[in-house]
Protein backbone atom coordinates (compact mmCIF):
# COMPACT_ATOMS: atom_id res chain seq x y z
CA UNK A 1 0.00 0.00 0.00
CA UNK A 2 1.66 3.22 -0.89
CA UNK A 3 1.45 5.97 1.83
CA UNK A 4 -1.26 8.52 1.44
CA UNK A 5 0.27 11.99 1.71
CA UNK A 6 -2.86 13.31 3.98
CA UNK A 7 -2.05 10.44 6.46
CA UNK A 8 -0.29 12.73 9.07
CA UNK A 9 -3.63 14.66 9.53
CA UNK A 10 -5.60 11.72 9.41
CA UNK A 11 -3.67 10.79 12.02
CA UNK A 12 -3.79 13.80 14.19
CA UNK A 13 -7.69 13.54 13.59
CA UNK A 14 -8.24 10.09 14.34
CA UNK A 15 -5.26 8.25 15.67
CA UNK A 16 -7.15 4.98 16.30
CA UNK A 17 -9.17 4.72 13.62
CA UNK A 18 -6.14 5.82 10.79
CA UNK A 19 -3.34 3.72 12.93
CA UNK A 20 -4.10 0.81 10.66
CA UNK A 21 -3.21 2.51 7.43
CA UNK A 22 -0.25 3.75 8.85
CA UNK A 23 0.97 0.40 9.69
CA UNK A 24 0.18 -1.01 6.32
CA UNK A 25 1.72 1.75 4.40
CA UNK A 26 5.01 1.42 6.18
CA UNK A 27 5.27 -2.60 7.44
CA UNK A 28 7.09 -3.20 4.08
CA UNK A 29 9.76 -0.21 4.84
CA UNK A 30 10.20 -1.19 8.67
CA UNK A 31 9.99 -4.30 8.56
CA UNK A 32 12.80 -4.86 5.11
CA UNK A 33 15.33 -2.40 7.26
CA UNK A 34 14.37 -4.30 10.62
CA UNK A 35 15.54 -7.88 8.40
CA UNK A 36 19.08 -6.29 7.00
CA UNK A 37 20.09 -4.96 10.46
CA UNK A 38 19.29 -8.65 12.58
CA UNK A 39 19.15 -10.77 9.25
CA UNK A 40 16.33 -12.94 11.43
CA UNK A 41 12.79 -13.05 10.32
CA UNK A 42 12.05 -13.85 13.72
CA UNK A 43 13.69 -10.62 15.14
CA UNK A 44 12.57 -8.32 12.18
CA UNK A 45 8.94 -9.27 13.29
CA UNK A 46 9.45 -8.38 16.68
CA UNK A 47 11.38 -5.14 16.01
CA UNK A 48 8.68 -4.45 13.30
CA UNK A 49 6.14 -4.70 16.11
CA UNK A 50 8.16 -2.78 18.81
CA UNK A 51 8.29 0.19 16.29
CA UNK A 52 4.48 0.30 15.71
CA UNK A 53 3.78 0.05 19.06
CA UNK A 54 6.42 2.87 20.01
CA UNK A 55 5.03 4.52 17.27
CA UNK A 56 1.62 4.60 18.19
CA UNK A 57 2.47 5.25 21.87
CA UNK A 58 4.37 8.47 20.57
CA UNK A 59 1.76 9.46 18.45
CA UNK A 60 -0.45 9.32 21.32
CA UNK A 61 1.56 11.75 23.30
CA UNK A 62 1.63 14.53 21.03
CA UNK A 63 0.24 17.74 20.08
CA UNK A 64 -2.12 17.24 16.93
CA UNK A 65 -0.20 19.79 14.88
CA UNK A 66 3.07 17.47 15.16
CA UNK A 67 1.31 14.81 13.94
CA UNK A 68 0.09 16.90 11.09
CA UNK A 69 3.32 17.84 10.63
CA UNK A 70 5.15 15.00 10.57
CA UNK A 71 7.51 13.00 7.71
CA UNK A 72 6.38 9.93 8.60
CA UNK A 73 8.43 7.60 6.33
CA UNK A 74 11.85 8.63 7.49
CA UNK A 75 10.62 9.06 11.23
CA UNK A 76 9.41 5.06 11.21
CA UNK A 77 12.65 4.17 9.48
CA UNK A 78 14.58 5.93 12.48
CA UNK A 79 12.69 4.61 14.72
CA UNK A 80 13.06 0.96 13.53
CA UNK A 81 16.66 1.15 12.63
CA UNK A 82 17.48 2.20 16.36
CA UNK A 83 15.47 -0.88 18.00
CA UNK A 84 17.25 -3.46 14.98
CA UNK A 85 20.76 -1.54 16.18
CA UNK A 86 19.74 -2.46 19.80
CA UNK A 87 18.94 -5.94 19.07
CA UNK A 88 21.44 -6.90 17.18
CA UNK A 89 24.01 -5.79 19.78
CA UNK A 90 22.14 -8.46 21.93
CA UNK A 91 22.57 -10.96 19.29
CA UNK A 92 25.11 -11.11 16.38
CA UNK A 93 23.24 -11.88 13.28
CA UNK A 94 23.51 -15.06 11.61
CA UNK A 95 24.83 -14.25 7.54
CA UNK A 96 21.48 -14.42 5.44
CA UNK A 97 20.78 -13.28 1.97
CA UNK A 98 19.24 -10.16 1.29
CA UNK A 99 15.16 -10.05 1.15
CA UNK A 100 12.57 -7.41 0.37
CA UNK A 101 10.30 -6.54 3.35
CA UNK A 102 8.14 -9.11 2.30
CA UNK A 103 10.22 -11.95 2.51
CA UNK A 104 11.11 -12.34 -1.27
CA UNK A 105 14.70 -12.01 -2.49
CA UNK A 106 15.42 -8.73 -3.37
CA UNK A 107 16.10 -8.55 -7.21
CA UNK A 108 13.25 -8.83 -9.75
CA UNK A 109 11.28 -11.90 -9.08
CA UNK A 110 12.01 -14.80 -11.82
CA UNK A 111 9.92 -15.94 -14.29
CA UNK A 112 7.91 -18.54 -14.07
CA UNK A 113 9.75 -20.52 -16.82
CA UNK A 114 12.94 -19.99 -15.17
CA UNK A 115 15.35 -22.47 -14.98
CA UNK A 116 17.15 -24.44 -11.95
CA UNK A 117 20.31 -23.25 -12.85
CA UNK A 118 18.63 -19.54 -13.05
CA UNK A 119 17.23 -19.83 -9.71
CA UNK A 120 20.53 -20.74 -8.56
CA UNK A 121 22.73 -18.58 -9.85
CA UNK A 122 20.20 -15.36 -9.03
CA UNK A 123 20.40 -16.80 -4.57
CA UNK A 124 24.13 -17.15 -5.43
CA UNK A 125 23.94 -13.49 -6.17
CA UNK A 126 21.56 -11.95 -3.26
CA UNK A 127 24.01 -13.79 -0.74
CA UNK A 128 26.90 -11.96 -1.87
CA UNK A 129 24.94 -8.89 -1.96
CA UNK A 130 24.60 -9.60 1.50
CA UNK A 131 27.84 -10.64 2.36
CA UNK A 132 29.57 -8.02 0.79
CA UNK A 133 26.87 -5.33 2.45
CA UNK A 134 27.70 -6.76 5.91
CA UNK A 135 31.28 -6.08 5.03
CA UNK A 136 31.33 -2.28 4.96
CA UNK A 137 31.32 -0.10 7.69
CA UNK A 138 28.41 0.30 9.61
CA UNK A 139 27.34 4.38 8.80
CA UNK A 140 28.00 3.23 4.65
CA UNK A 141 26.43 -0.11 4.85
CA UNK A 142 23.03 1.81 6.69
CA UNK A 143 23.21 4.87 4.40
CA UNK A 144 23.35 2.25 1.10
CA UNK A 145 20.63 0.59 2.70
CA UNK A 146 18.62 3.01 2.96
CA UNK A 147 19.06 4.65 -0.14
CA UNK A 148 19.44 1.94 -2.46
CA UNK A 149 17.39 -1.04 -0.93
CA UNK A 150 14.74 0.48 0.86
CA UNK A 151 14.67 3.43 -2.05
CA UNK A 152 14.30 6.64 0.54
CA UNK A 153 15.68 9.76 -0.66
CA UNK A 154 18.94 11.13 0.35
CA UNK A 155 17.14 13.64 2.73
CA UNK A 156 14.81 10.97 4.07
CA UNK A 157 17.96 8.73 5.02
CA UNK A 158 20.08 11.99 6.36
CA UNK A 159 16.88 12.53 8.97
CA UNK A 160 16.91 8.99 9.79
CA UNK A 161 20.84 8.91 10.26
CA UNK A 162 20.82 12.16 11.94
CA UNK A 163 23.54 12.74 9.53
CA UNK A 164 23.73 16.33 7.05
CA UNK A 165 22.78 15.39 3.64
CA UNK A 166 25.98 15.51 2.00
CA UNK A 167 27.61 13.29 4.31
CA UNK A 168 24.71 10.76 3.65
CA UNK A 169 25.82 10.90 -0.17
CA UNK A 170 29.46 10.79 0.66
CA UNK A 171 28.66 7.60 2.35
CA UNK A 172 26.45 6.31 0.08
CA UNK A 173 28.70 7.14 -2.60
CA UNK A 174 31.82 5.44 -0.44
CA UNK A 175 29.98 2.54 0.57
CA UNK A 176 28.86 1.52 -3.53
CA UNK A 177 32.19 2.16 -4.32
CA UNK A 178 33.75 -0.43 -2.25
CA UNK A 179 30.86 -2.56 -3.06
CA UNK A 180 32.05 -1.98 -6.37
CA UNK A 181 35.63 -2.35 -5.72
CA UNK A 182 35.25 -5.67 -3.55
CA UNK A 183 33.11 -7.50 -6.48
CA UNK A 184 35.99 -6.68 -9.03
CA UNK A 185 38.49 -7.56 -7.17
CA UNK A 186 36.54 -11.00 -6.59
CA UNK A 187 35.63 -11.67 -10.28
CA UNK A 188 39.65 -10.58 -10.81
CA UNK A 189 40.77 -13.74 -8.49
CA UNK A 190 37.90 -15.89 -10.20
CA UNK A 191 39.28 -15.71 -13.87
CA UNK A 192 43.10 -15.40 -12.65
Amino acid sequence: MEPQPELPARLARDLDGSFEELVLAHQRLVYGLALRVVADPADAEEVAQDTFVRAYHALAGYEAERVAAMRLRPWLAQIALNLARNRRRRRPPPARPLEDGDGQPMSVAAPAAAQPDQLAERRQEREQLAELLAGLPRGWREAVVLRHVEGLAYAEVAEVLGRPVGTVKTHVHRGVRQLRATLEAREERTRG
